[in-house]
């Protein structure tokens, strides 16, 4: 779209107010810039994934190893060299500049106290991860990055999405937004749009699952994508995302399984059959499976369990455990304590017989029965040869009734977008930058394959604060 004339013109205008939109605009406003925020959402929903999250970012206590760590991370999927390096320095500033902004800032004591990947090169930068007041969730994060835009008088227009990026001779000068105003960016437009897994021709396209429900928000659709590529963006890693076990109800996003209370079950595929070890742990959306890690789940499947399972506690943490997810928190969904609600929903399903749990799911009786006789006797054992499962975690499906609940791939984010380089300018198919457009935060993602706990928040603040300033200094 051509330069036909601004209705007012900023230094830098971020679109996005999550964590990677905050942290740009607060850096750009505090070189000097003159900033407007613009986000799609209404105030109640803006924040994209930020406000649902777990709201921690990890705690990188060495640059140096953790360059080592993202690149064992990455695998044969390398990024490039500068994006490295400044995510590796930037990273490691997040607290002290959180800290800059009045946060109280804290370690949590119940989640990521470790790495995930701790048989990797580099894991040993790994030293927890910080939260606003040590906490997990609850907006906490959100609510302080809105509270430190106001305090510095950084305008943010809630309900305002952005329709198009306004171009002239190649370069991006500018945005137009819903009803045609059209706003000027002296320095430079910052994507921070958010991810697209809330689209789901793009999760077809893309991430090759069939109508996942997703576990963050609704307006991730990808926006920023399709405005990057009208410009002429390159893409980078468009196939990684991260999924979890989870559970559809009803209509919207879904809700995490978290098989915490015991042992009793199994998976198994369409067919009745095991297909997993059960209780493989999901490493953000990869688990150790085939001599590598692998994406799990990409589709579903279903969940067998016995009463004892049943009756040890509920089968999806309330957000009292962990406060993360978009049904929990924005709509205060609240699964029952000892999973009847979910049977009288229909969402579980019960059986007198494994015979008849097979009917319920449509395998044969005869094979899904066959099925739970080799996973008993294989916890009786203290040995699964089939799929390694750990001895303890070994626990039988015996006892009556039975029950099965369909188990979907819980889409948490995507991580692909327009590609960019170290100093979070966008690039073009040519490899060569376009002027005016920065990118940071899910749209466009550093991880190109495995990623540990706390690195998407950390990297939205590297790189929304690298964006901020780089456009700042432009204007």
């Amino acid at each position: 779209m051509g330069d036909k004339g601004f209705d007012e013109e900023f230094d830098v205008v971020v679109v996005g107010v999550g964590a990677a939109g905050a942290a740009a605009a607060l850096s750009a406003h505090e070189v000097g810039a003159r900033v407007l925020v613009v986000e799609k959402g209404d105030e109640s929903t803006a924040g994209g994934n930020t406000r649902v999250s777990g709201s921690g970012w990890f705690i990188n206590r060495d640059p140096e190893r953790a360059k080592v760590f993202l690149r064992a991370l990455c695998g044969q999927y390398h990024v490039a060299d500068d994006v490295v390096d400044t995510w590796a320095v930037e990273t490691a500033r997040n607290s002290v500049w959180l800290r800059g902004l009045g946060a109280e800032v804290g370690a949590s004591a119940q989640y990521h106290t470790e790495p995930e990947y701790s048989e990797l090169d580099g894991s040993d930068c790994y030293a927890g991860m910080d939260t606003v007041g040590g906490q997990m969730g609850n907006f906490l994060l959100y609510d302080f990055l809105i509270g430190a835009l106001a305090e510095r008088g950084v305008e943010v227009r809630f309900s305002t999405p952005v329709r198009e990026l306004a171009t002239d001779a190649q370069e991006v000068v500018g945005v137009e937004v819903d009803g045609g105003r059209r706003i000027r960016a002296r320095g430079g437009v910052v994507l921070a749009t958010g991810g697209f897994a809330a689209n789901p021709r793009m999760v077809r396209d893309y991430l090759r699952l069939s109508d996942p429900p997703i576990w963050g928000s609704p307006h991730a659709t990808g926006d920023g994508h399709r405005m990057a590529q009208r410009v002429g963006a390159d893409l980078w890693h468009m196939d990684n995302m991260m999924t979890i076990t989870g559970v559809r109800v009803g209509s919207g996003p879904g809700v995490y399984l978290a098989l915490w209370a015991a042992h009793h079950y199994l998976f198994v595929n369409s067919e009745g059959l095991r297909f997993v070890d059960e209780t493989a742990e999901n490493r953000h959306g990869h688990i150790r499976r085939n001599g590598g890690y692998e994406h799990f789940p990409l589709k579903s499947f279903h969940l067998i369990f016995d009463e004892r399972m049943r009756a040890a506690g509920p089968l999806s943490p309330t957000k009292e455990v962990l406060p993360v997810g978009w049904k929990l928190l924005m709509e205060d969904f609240r699964w029952s304590t000892d999973n009847t609600a979910e049977i009288a929903q229909g969402w579980i399903r019960r059986a007198d017989s494994i015979a008849g749990l097979a009917e319920l799911i449509g395998a044969d009786p005869a094979t899904l029965e066959r099925t739970v006789t080799y996973y008993n006797q294989a916890c009786a054992d203290g040995r699964d040869d089939q799929f390694g499962r750990a001895p303890h975690t070994l626990a039988p499906v015996s006892e009556p009734p039975f029950y099965v609940l369909e188990v979907a791939p819980l889409l948490g984010w995507s991580n692909g977008g327009p590609r960019r380089d170290g100093r979070a300018r966008v690039l073009d198919v040519s490899g060569a930058v376009i002027e005016g457009l920065y990118a940071a935060g899910e749209v466009s993602s550093t991880y190109s394959w495995a990623k540990d706990g706390g690195f998407h928040i950390a990297d939205a603040f590297a790189f929304g604060r690298v964006a901020g300033r780089e456009a700042a200094h432009r204007s």
